[in-house]
């Protein structure tokens, strides 16, 4: 009995010491270095009336996309 508890009691020590090596793990994003209405150049997905390198254009087709691409109540409402 004394032996069972003292493998018991080394194996949660254990456990426990194991959690203190870990690395911390943070939450940094990605990293990009280029804007992101910068574009990757000429592709076949690339919107159209969307110019590469215009922020302002880049942020025009965003709100577009939001109001009619993804939103599903205009879109039901469209049909």
């Amino acid at each position: 009995m004394r032996k069972t508890l003292t493998i018991l009691g080394l194996l949660a020590s254990a456990t426990v010491l194991s959690a203190c090596g870990e690395k911390p793990q943070e939450t940094t994003g990605v990293r990009q270095d280029t804007a992101p209405y910068a574009g990757v150049g000429k592709s076949q997905y690339q919107q159209p009336g969307w110019t590469v390198g215009d922020k302002a254009s880049w942020e025009q087709q965003l709100k577009a996309r939001a109001q009619y691409g993804m939103n599903d109540y205009t879109r039901v409402s469209s049909q």
